[in-house]
């Protein structure tokens, strides 16, 4: 059996338990045979003879003569924490007290806590990632319901036995990861309903999904022009975070007395970097480029000027076009 439980207040607790017994004693394994759970006291809390008005009721769902003592212990209560063992005894001279090996049960106020595989999401854009959330179900007539937020696609759940026997409630969520889910909180809520019909309690595990992305730039990226002044601001994310820069004529060009270009983080990927242009060069401009770029690639947006009538600086047209390159 596992050497320890621990049991949430109110709930029930199946121990998984098998034995072995001597030879020349085998004869002696018959259905006179019962289990008794002692504890560290050595007091029987529970008796499968006589199950009800045991200390603690519950019930032997393994068979003794299959050499299955698995029992159910019902309605548990923090003064029952304590070191159990288990005792076989029968109407012959087989009986027996497992002293040697003993259960530690630790009834708390909370649900056990929660196993997130992996802890960490760190993965690029298009990546099939599964997370595996694991909550213990050491009542396995109410186990824990299990939900994902946000809800990021398919999930599974299973009940898992460990190497020890106990059982654990898992779900595993499949889903491709998208720049969406950048600096996202993931989380997994075991709900735990108690045997005894009393309030129900919940326990929560989350991570934050590290996304790598290519650049793209924003489509509040836009110009606008005054009778003195061209400003152009193009915004981009990508992570990791990008650079920008500005082209004209196919050569990038920097801060000058005639371009004043001036840069600011949006957030903790992205980036903004306007331009202002000062009468009367912009009249001159025809295109104009920004181009984005991080390890995974880079994306580019044109800025078209045309001059409706090209003796009236006041009449000009701006527009612009996204162009992706990886």
């Amino acid at each position: 059996m596992p050497q320890t439980i621990e049991v949430l207040r109110g709930s029930c607790v199946t121990i998984p338990c098998s034995f072995d017994i001597k030879d020349g004693f085998g004869s002696n394994l018959d259905r006179t045979c019962k289990a008794m759970w002692k504890n560290e006291q050595r007091t029987v809390v529970f008796d499968s003879s006589n199950p009800q008005p045991s200390i603690i009721t519950g019930n032997l769902t393994g068979h003794l003569t299959k050499r299955d003592c698995t029992t159910t212990l019902n309605n548990m209560q923090p003064e029952h924490s304590n070191k159990y063992h288990l005792r076989l005894e029968c109407d012959n001279r087989l009986k027996y007290d497992f002293n040697q090996q003993k259960l530690d049960i630790s009834v708390k106020n909370d649900p056990p806590r929660l196993t997130l595989t992996p802890s960490t999401l760190e993965v690029k854009e298009g990546t099939s990632v599964s997370l595996k959330c694991s909550a213990p179900a050491p009542c396995l007539s109410h186990p824990p319901t299990l939900t994902w937020t946000p809800s990021l696609g398919h999930s599974q759940e299973t009940l898992e036995e460990n190497q020890d026997k106990t059982k654990v409630k898992t779900s595993v969520v499949t889903f491709t990861a998208s720049h969406l889910h950048h600096r996202q909180e993931i989380s997994c809520t075991a709900v735990y309903n108690k045997q005894d019909g009393s309030t129900e309690s919940s326990v929560r595990t989350s991570l934050t999904a590290d996304i790598s992305f290519a650049p793209q730039i924003l489509f509040s990226s836009y110009c606008t022009k005054t009778t003195d002044q061209l400003n152009c601001s193009c915004e981009t994310v990508g992570n990791p975070s990008p650079t920008l820069q500005w082209y004209l004529d196919g050569l990038p060009f920097n801060h000058s007395d005639t371009f004043a270009i001036s840069n600011e983080p949006l957030n903790e990927t992205g980036l903004r970097i306007i331009i202002t242009v000062n009468q009367p060069q912009w009249r001159n401009l025809s295109t104009l480029l920004c181009r984005s770029s991080n390890s995974l690639g880079s994306a580019t947006q044109r800025f078209y000027f045309y001059s409706l009538e090209p003796q009236t600086s006041a009449q000009c047209m701006c527009c612009a076009k996204v162009l992706l390159m990886f």
